[in-house]
C-alpha cells in the first residue's frame, strides 16, 4: 500500500501562497534598511557636511546658479525626490495593472534604488550635487517600488490573512533596520579601531545599505509571480493617470473617506518621526549617541509592536486596532509636551511607546487600505496610497513650524500635532469599513 501524501489544489495553492507570502516579506527586510541607515541616521549630517565644504563664504552652494543654504540643501533634495515620484508612480501603477507584469517593474525600480544607494560610496570632498542627485534617485526608486510591493498585498493573502500578513511585513522590515543599523553604529563609533576616517565610515554605512537592498531584493523577485490583468482599460500618461485614478476612486468614497482619514494620521505619523530628534537635541539637550540609540530602540520595539498589533486586530478587528493607535498617539504626544530636560530615560520611553505603536499603525492601515481596492486596479490604487504616505506629508512638518516660529517653543510645536492624531480618528471612524468592502467589490472579512 502506497504510503505517498496525496497533494490537493487546494493544499498547492495555500502551499503557494505561502511562498509567495515568505518571499513578499523579504523586500521589506531589503530596503527598510536604506530608510533606517540612510535616510534617518547618517545621510541627512552627512550630506550637509559636504555642502558646508562646497559653500562660499556666506554659507551658500550654488546647484544649477542658484543660491541654496547649505543646511537647506538636504531637505530641499528629499523634497525634489517627492516631486519626482509623484511624477512617476501614477505612469508605472497605470502600467503595472495594464499588463500584469508587476514584478519586472518592481526589479526595476529596487535595483535602481539600490544601485543610487551603493553609489554614495563615492559621496566625499565637496561633491554635494552628487549626494543630492543620488538621493532624489534612490528616494523616489524606493517610492514606486514600495507603491508596487504594497500592491501585491491582496493577490498574495485572502482577506482573512492580509492584517497578519501586512504586520510580519512591517516587522521583517524593522528587524532588518535595527540589525544593520546596529552594525553600522559599531563601526561608526569605532572606526578608528579600524583604522578608517569619520568620512569613510559613513560612506561604507551609506553603500552597505544599497548592497543589502540589491542583495535580498532577489529573494521576492524569484517568489512573487505575475497575474494576467483583469482591467483592460487603456493606460494614459503623466498627471491625467492620477486625475483619471482619483475620478474613479470618486465611484468608492468609502475608498475615499479612508484614503483621507489615513492622510491626515499619517501626516502626523510621519511628522513625529522626523521631528522627534530635533526635539530632543534643541528642546531637551541629548546628545547625538542618545538619539541614535532611540531610533535604534524604536526600530526593535516596532517588530514586536506590529505583530502584537496584528494579533490585535484579529481579535478586534483592524479599524478598531488603528483606532486605538491613534489614541496611543496622542498620549504619546501629551506625554512628550511634559518630558523634562536633560533625562535621557524618559526620552527613551518616550520611543519605546512610540516603537510599539509605529509598526502596527502602518501595517493595519496598509491591510485595511487593501480590503477596498477594486479587483485589478491594484497598483493604480496603491500609487494613490503610496503618495498619501510618501508624497502628502508636509501639512505636519509645515504646522510644526510654524508653531515653533510663532511661539518660540519646539514644545508647543509638538503638541500642535496632536490636531493630526484626533482629526484623523474622527474621519477613521465615520468610514463604514464593512459596506465600504462590499462596495469596492471585494468579500468582507469576518472581522475587520
Amino acid at each position: 500500500m502506497s504510503t505517498d501524501t496525496v497533494r490537493t489544489p487546494a493544499a498547492d495553492d495555500a502551499a503557494g501562497r505561502r511562498r509567495e507570502q515568505h518571499g513578499w516579506y523579504f523586500y521589506d527586510w531589503a530596503c527598510s534598511v536604506y530608510s533606517t541607515s540612510v535616510l534617518t541616521v547618517f545621510l541627512g549630517p552627512y550630506l550637509t557636511s559636504v555642502a558646508e565644504s562646497a559653500a562660499d563664504a556666506e554659507g551658500f552652494v550654488h546647484p544649477l546658479g542658484i543660491p541654496v543654504r547649505a543646511g537647506s540643501f538636504f531637505a530641499y533634495s528629499v523634497s525634489l525626490s517627492v516631486i519626482v515620484a509623484v511624477l512617476v508612480m501614477p505612469l508605472v501603477g497605470a502600467a503595472a495593472d495594464r499588463t500584469g507584469r508587476k514584478k519586472p517593474l518592481l526589479g526595476a525600480a529596487a535595483y535602481l534604488g539600490a544601485a543610487a544607494t551603493a553609489g554614495m560610496f563615492l559621496l566625499d570632498g565637496d561633491r554635494y550635487l552628487l549626494g543630492g542627485a543620488l538621493l532624489i534617485i534612490a528616494n523616489a526608486a524606493q517610492s514606486v517600488a514600495m507603491m508596487l510591493y504594497n500592491s501585491y498585498l491582496p493577490q498574495i493573502a485572502p482577506p482573512e490573512e492580509r492584517d497578519a500578513v501586512s504586520s510580519r511585513g512591517w516587522a521583517f522590515g524593522y528587524a532588518a533596520g535595527a540589525l544593520v543599523l546596529v552594525v553600522n553604529l559599531v563601526l561608526y563609533l569605532a572606526h578608528d579601531s579600524f583604522g578608517l576616517s569619520e568620512s569613510m565610515a559613513v560612506r561604507i554605512c551609506l553603500a552597505s545599505a544599497g548592497l543589502w537592498w540589491g542583495a535580498f531584493a532577489l529573494i521576492p523577485l524569484r517568489r512573487l509571480r505575475d497575474r494576467r490583468s483583469p482591467s483592460r482599460e487603456s493606460a494614459v500618461t503623466g498627471w491625467r493617470q492620477l486625475v483619471a485614478t482619483v475620478r474613479d476612486m470618486r465611484r468608492h468614497p468609502l475608498t475615499l473617506s479612508f484614503l483621507l482619514a489615513y492622510l491626515v494620521y499619517n501626516d502626523g505619523i510621519q511628522t513625529v518621526i522626523t521631528q522627534a530628534s530635533v526635539y530632543g537635541s534643541k528642546e531637551l539637550g541629548l546628545g547625538q549617541s542618545t538619539l541614535i540609540g532611540a531610533v535604534l530602540l524604536v526600530q526593535v520595539l516596532a517588530v514586536f509592536g506590529a505583530l502584537g498589533l496584528g494579533r490585535l486586530a484579529r481579535r478586534y478587528g483592524s479599524k478598531r486596532t488603528v483606532l486605538g493607535s491613534l489614541i496611543a498617539w496622542t498620549v504619546i504626544l501629551a506625554a512628550g509636551y511634559f518630558l523634562p530636560a536633560g533625562a535621557p530615560v524618559w526620552f527613551f520611553v518616550l520611543a519605546a511607546g512610540i516603537g510599539l505603536v509605529l509598526g502596527g499603525s502602518q501595517a493595519l492601515s496598509r491591510s485595511l487600505f487593501s480590503h477596498l481596492v477594486p479587483p485589478g486596479k491594484e497598483a493604480e490604487y496603491f500609487s494613490a496610497y503610496e503618495l498619501s504616505d510618501r508624497g502628502m506629508s508636509w501639512l505636519g512638518p509645515l504646522l510644526f513650524g510654524l508653531t515653533y516660529q510663532l511661539t518660540g517653543s519646539y514644545r508647543d510645536a509638538i503638541i500642535s500635532l496632536v490636531a493630526f492624531f484626533v482629526l484623523g480618528f474622527v474621519l477613521l471612524a465615520r468610514v463604514p469599513v464593512r459596506r465600504a468592502v462590499a462596495d469596492a467589490g471585494n468579500p468582507v472579512p469576518e472581522r475587520i
